[in-house]
């Protein structure tokens, strides 16, 4: 593990959601300035695509659509930029008020699988990574007497008939415990691990039982910092679930405090000790995807806020890579004999060249 550590690097390959590049509305509060249009935010994102922005993830139909991706393939044809992940739109229009793919209304139901079909078909057609799923509205307030495990089937099933309709397409599923509903199907990360194993299992098409045999995951993950706090999960412990399964396709990063309401808050402003954790995790596992970054910067321009949020992410990875990876290897196979060492170490990599660090020796 010390050998890995000290030889694999991270590649932080950036993207960023085209959403929050125009202010947005809130229930409680009128937009910080104009809605842009797709071609406005665009014109911000060519500038960052020089500072590290290397992709970008859009939502079907309303970001991204067949009308419109002649604008986005220009786009990246200039820039060199790429669009990862094409998103089906399942949780905002008002025919999805009591679910989406979840939905007991089979017409209903029959939209989203059909928009998401949609979404699965242009991602294939712009040769991205996978289309992320985030079940933002299937879930339920009162669960009193609500048969959950028809609903987990109702959207498992529907995931996997879309997924059969365009064969050869990755999902990266997106949980959250809660918000816009009281309570989200498959809202932690190990739910999310299993919607991935039941889902696989309801595969049929030709090819995704093909590409499963030869050992790839179809129905992967992207969790979001942000929604694992909201769960109370210890953030590297929920990455490692995906990351031993090879279920990561990809990361949402923001900060958040426990719990609360989903601020996406810029890296590492609020415990970036969980940052540079992750970062650990996900190199011990040789993590080889984007670093997707999801925020919502009400108060500051969004060219600003990306480029604090990448050289957060940055420096982190410079803080890891710097740590004493033998030392940190011994301490976890011999915790007897390096007792505090870990803690201590990781103080004096926080604290570079202050001068009230005393000398602080490897265990034996």
């Amino acid at each position: 593990m010390a050998a890995h550590m000290k030889s694999f690097e991270l590649d932080l390959a950036f993207s960023a959601g085209i959403w929050f590049f125009s202010p947005a509305a809130s229930r409680f509060h009128a937009r910080y300035g104009a809605e842009l249009t797709i071609e406005q935010r665009l014109d911000i994102a060519r500038t960052l695509v020089p500072k590290g922005l290397r992709a970008f993830e859009a939502h079907y139909p309303n970001e991204i659509n067949e009308d419109n991706v002649g604008m986005w393939k220009s786009f990246c044809a200039a820039t060199g930029a790429r669009v990862l992940t094409v998103i089906p739109l399942l949780f905002y229009d008002a025919a999805f008020e009591f679910g989406s793919l979840s939905n007991p209304d089979e017409a209903v139901r029959r939209i989203a699988i059909d928009r998401t079909i949609g979404a699965l078909k242009l991602n294939r057609a712009l040769d991205t990574d996978f289309a992320i799923v985030w079940p933002g509205i299937d879930g339920y307030e009162n669960g009193f007497g609500l048969d959950f495990a028809a609903a987990r089937r109702r959207f498992a099933s529907g995931l996997a008939e879309a997924m059969d309709a365009v064969p050869g397409v990755r999902i990266a599923f997106e949980p959250k415990p809660y918000e816009p509903r009281g309570h989200i199907l498959y809202g932690t990360t190990p739910e999310g691990v299993l919607l991935g194993r039941d889902v696989e299992a309801m595969l049929r098409s030709t090819e995704n039982l093909r590409l499963l045999k030869e050992g790839h995951a179809l129905c992967c993950m992207n969790p979001e910092i942000g929604h694992v706090l909201m769960g109370y999960e210890d953030a590297p412990y929920a990455f490692s679930w995906p990351l031993c399964e090879g279920r990561l396709a990809h990361s949402h990063w923001n900060s958040q405090p426990l719990g609360n309401y989903d601020q996406d808050l810029n890296v590492g402003v609020i415990s970036p000790e969980i940052v540079d954790s992750i970062l650990y995790t996900m190199k011990m596992h040789s993590y080889r995807e984007h670093f997707g970054i999801d925020i919502n910067p009400e108060r500051m321009p969004v060219d600003i806020a990306l480029q604090l949020n990448m050289d957060a992410l940055r420096f982190a990875n410079d803080r890891v890579n710097a740590l004493d990876h033998e030392g940190i290897a011994f301490s976890h196979a011999k915790p007897a004999r390096a007792r505090g060492w870990l803690e201590g170490h990781l103080l004096r990599a926080r604290a570079p060249g202050s001068s009230a660090a005393t000398p602080w020796p490897r265990p034996k």
